[in-house]
Parts: structure tokens; sequence; C-alpha cells
């Protein structure tokens, strides 16, 4: 759609892309879009890329600017940060036109808001780099963060926390739907500066977040943490705990966990900690005073469990725009469709091979079924790597990937399929520190889903066409794998040798049969 012919389309507000970017709410994949997000503390260029309702980072890069530092008592952005944001901002330019991309979105947030220089900051930006920047107000803040919670968690429900360097949003949500927001000066750029030391800064936390709380009103469900000094904190818990996986997305916490997470950092040299949890300075100097921020917010709201979300407003600005139909499909499996089209050897084979496996999990809740389909999309895409570390590249893959929608201990069930997808064993991985955040019955349960897989994948000819089927009678302890005669020439002695070890794993009896194709009916 040209919005510029279309006279409804025109009178459409895009916010900060100034054009619609799903055209085809059918549409699969998404045009390259690039954002920018101007914070107090940092300023940000994000590219887009991949499947249309689970989007990948294509490019990613932060510039620590400080806009915000001594903006308190001074009104005013950070001189210094204003000449380092000028010049990442022009910088993001020249990348944004050597990749090709449409005009580049910028948001900016509390900072630049709240600076009585921020409308000349902001000219300035578009006079020497033509990018015009969108200053968003605090409610605004709050509900671009919250959908880009949703984005990440279809039908998440509870209350969204974004920490910027100076101020902090919430919002809540349920229902697909953001519900009240709010915004507070409880940035950590605004919070070293509060008079009185650490005993009147937590008083001051303490006093804003109880009347926050009377506003929002009860909030018992998840706690979602949205920002850079979140995920700061959620570093150190992991580096605490001695936590094997490294993703943040999706890193859970309780409350017992951020009290002690707190005495921690009180008892920690902060350059040492900051050195082992890959900390930069900048950040770490904000995190005493974000840690007292969430202490509190916690001890307040009194959530029944705690998330960090790596998605936030950028990414809300790509659910803002999205269609319904959009909205509802699933993020973990538009991904790996996705992924399927680009680097199967056999595109579409994944949902025959779904059909042919799914037997094994007849009676399996929605949440693992879509694990199961995950998996079977996403069985062939790592076939350019060396046999002798494919398995392996599966595991890790699927465990650091960009995924929307994945606990970590999905993360893992996911990555065991596919690792026996390739390998027998998992025994001996340089990633079986990993395997402990999956039970014993998660594990089992890959390791037969990544063995059927192993199996059906001799068949695959074709994106689509019978390959037969899988019967499962476990009170019996019988597999049987009906074929067509058609797959007998395909059914040798390795596909044998991979039925045997899915029955092995089974624990089960194996019957192989053939079926011969019904005669042609005779013309009536």
């Amino acid at each position: 759609m040209n919005v510029t012919q279309d006279p409804a389309a025109a009178k459409t507000d895009w916010g900060p892309f100034g054009r619609p970017i799903f055209d085809d709410p059918g549409a699969r994949a998404l045009s390259r879009v690039g954002v920018v997000d101007v914070g107090s503390n940092s300023v940000r260029l994000v590219v887009f890329d991949g499947a249309a309702r689970s989007p990948a980072y294509f490019y990613n890069e932060k510039i620590m600017c400080a806009l915000g530092a001594g903006l308190s008592e001074s009104g005013r952005l950070n001189p210094e940060g204003r000449v380092r944001a000028l010049s990442a901002l022009r910088r993001f330019q020249h990348l944004a036109k050597g990749m090709g991309l449409p005009p580049l979105s910028a948001v900016a947030t509390a900072a630049v808001r709240d600076a009585s220089d921020g409308p000349e900051f902001c000219a300035e930006v578009l006079r020497e780099t033509g990018l015009k920047v969108h200053v968003i107000d605090g409610r605004e803040e709050a509900r671009l963060s919250a959908q880009g919670v949703l984005l990440g968690w279809p039908g998440a429900y509870g209350l969204v926390c974004d920490i910027g360097g100076s101020s902090m949003e919430l919002a809540e949500i349920q229902e697909n739907t953001v519900g009240r927001r709010l915004t507070s000066s409880l940035g950590p750029l605004k919070l070293r500066d509060i008079k009185g030391g650490r005993k009147g800064r937590k008083a001051h936390i303490k006093e804003v977040i109880e009347q926050l709380k009377g506003e929002m009103g009860p909030q018992r469900d998840r706690l979602f943490l949205v920002g850079g000094s979140w995920r700061a904190i959620a570093r150190i818990d992991m580096h605490r705990r001695g936590y094997p996986l490294k993703v943040l997305h999706e890193y859970r916490m309780s409350a017992r966990d951020v009290r002690e997470t707190a005495r921690y950092i009180e008892t920690r040299n902060l350059d040492k900690l900051r050195d082992a949890c890959g900390i930069s300075s900048s950040r770490m100097s904000l995190v005493p005073y974000a840690i007292d921020v969430l202490t509190r917010l916690v001890k307040t709201f009194k959530p029944k469990d705690i998330a960090v979300s790596s998605y936030g407003i950028r990414e809300g600005l790509l659910y803002e725009q999205m269609p319904q139909r959009l909205r509802a499909r699933d993020p973990l499996i538009e991904a790996s469709r996705f992924a399927e089209a680009k680097d199967a050897r056999v595109p579409g084979f994944g949902s025959t091979l779904y059909d042919f496996v799914i037997p094994l999990f007849s009676g399996a809740r929605l949440a693992k079924r879509r694990l199961v389909k995950a998996a079977c999309l996403l069985h062939d895409v790592s076939w350019r790597a060396h046999p002798d570390y494919r398995a392996e590249v599966c595991f890790d893959n699927a465990t650091r990937a960009n995924l929307g929608g994945l606990k970590h201990s999905e993360r893992v069930f996911l990555g065991l399929a596919l690792l026996h997808r390739y390998s027998n064993k998992r025994q001996g991985s340089a990633f079986e520190h990993l395997y402990a955040l999956l039970d014993v019955k998660g594990q089992h349960e890959a390791e037969v889903l990544g063995k059927a897989m192993r199996f059906g994948a001799m068949l695959m000819l074709t994106s689509s066409g019978d390959i037969g089927s899988l019967r499962w009678q476990p009170r019996k302890r019988v597999l049987h794998a009906e074929l067509p005669d058609a797959a007998r020439p395909l059914c040798g002695e390795v596909a044998e040798a991979r039925l045997r070890s899915l029955g092995k794993a089974l624990e089960a009896e194996v019957v192989l049969t053939f079926s011969k194709p019904a005669p042609p009916s005779d013309a009536q």
C-alpha cells in the first residue's frame, strides 16, 4: 500500500515509522527496518529482519551517552552526552544508508522530554543528520514497553516495569492489552542526585513506589523487567547463582533472589564484579541505585515471580503496527517457519515430519506440542555445519537464538531434541552442564523426539507426500512404524538402525510394516 496515494492511509498515524511496515497482514517476512532509541543513558540502533511475528536482530549497536546525567540539577541535557549522542546518530544514519534501509525511525524518552534544551537537541539532530526524533511522554513509553513484552510473550499478564536512565514506567498487561500506565522519576541517573545519601535515596524510593502502588492497585502476578539496568542486575544474579545459560530473555528470579543479589552487590567490589559479569563501567555505576529500586518494588508489589524481558520500546513499536491476525500467531512457530524456509534443504518437510512424530506425544499439552512442532520445522536448518559438530551446533542455536515465547527449560528441550536429531548420545557434549535446566522426564522426551526426527528424516524426499505413520502403544510397549511401499527403497540398514534406536529409547518392541497402495476403484 502506498500511503502517498491512498487518502484513507494518509490520515492514519503510523507513529515514528511514518509508513505502514506490515503492508500485507498475511506476510510471513518483515522487510528490514531500523529503529533508534534515544534514551537517558544510551542511544541504540536496532535493525529488525526475519519473521514478521518474531523479528530477529539483523544489527544491534548501543553507545552509552548519559544524556540525562546531571539533568535534575541543571535542567538541561548533559553537554558531553549531547556531543556523543549526535555523533552516534550520524553514525547510525550512515550505517542505515549502507544497509539500504528505509528511513530510520527514532524515539526519545525521559531525558529529552524533560530537558529544557530537548527541542533544541531534536532540531540539531534533524539539521545535522536528517533524522526526525519523536519525543514520547512517560505513559506512551510505558505502553510501548508493555507491547514489547507482548511481542515476546503472547497472552502474558502482570506488571511491566521499564527502567531507563531518568525514569521508570509501570504498565499492566492482561488479555493481550495494556491497561493502567504510570511514569515516575525513579531512574538511576536522577536517583544519584537525591540528597541525604543512601538513606535519603531509599526513603525517596519508598515514598514514590508507595504512591505508584496506590494508583496501580494490587499487582500480584508476574513482574516483567525491561531495561538495561535490570538486565545488568540479572547478569549479576546469574553470576551469584552459577546459572549455566547466559540468556537474559525469560530469565526468572524470585523475591528471595532479589534480596540475596542486593546483599551480594553490597558486599562485592564493583569493578571486579563488573569484569566477572561483562557489564560496562557506565552501566555498573547505575546498578547500586537500580537494585535499591528493585528491592523496594518487589517488597511493595509482592509479585508471584519475576521475569526479565529483552524486548521493550523498540519491539513495542513493531507490535503497534501489527494487524491482529499477525499478533495472534505464535512467535516461536513463526520464527521456526522462517528459518526452515530460508535454510532447510527441503522447505516444508517440517510439517510432514510433525504429522509423522506427533503420535508419540498424543497426550501432550499444547505447550509441549508447539515445541515438537518447532523442532520439526528446525530439524534440518543446520545441515551446513560440519557433521562432527552438527549436533552441538543445533543445541547451541536453539538455546541461545533470538526466539520469543520460550522458557529456559523449553530452550533446553528444543536443543536436546535437535541434538538427538543428529546424535544418538548426548553425554560428553560441551553443553552437558545445561541439561539440568530440564527435568529427567523432559530430557527423555526430547531424546525420543530427536530420535523420531532422526528416523523420519531418512524418508525426506519432498515437502509433502505420504511418508507413513508411527503408532505408539505405551502400555504394550510396542512401536509400530507403517511406511508406504514406495518408501521401501529408502528404508535401508541405516534407517532401520535409527528406528531401533528410537525403540530402545522408548523401551519398546519395534514392528515395521509396509503398506501397498490401494488398487484403483472400478470406474462407475
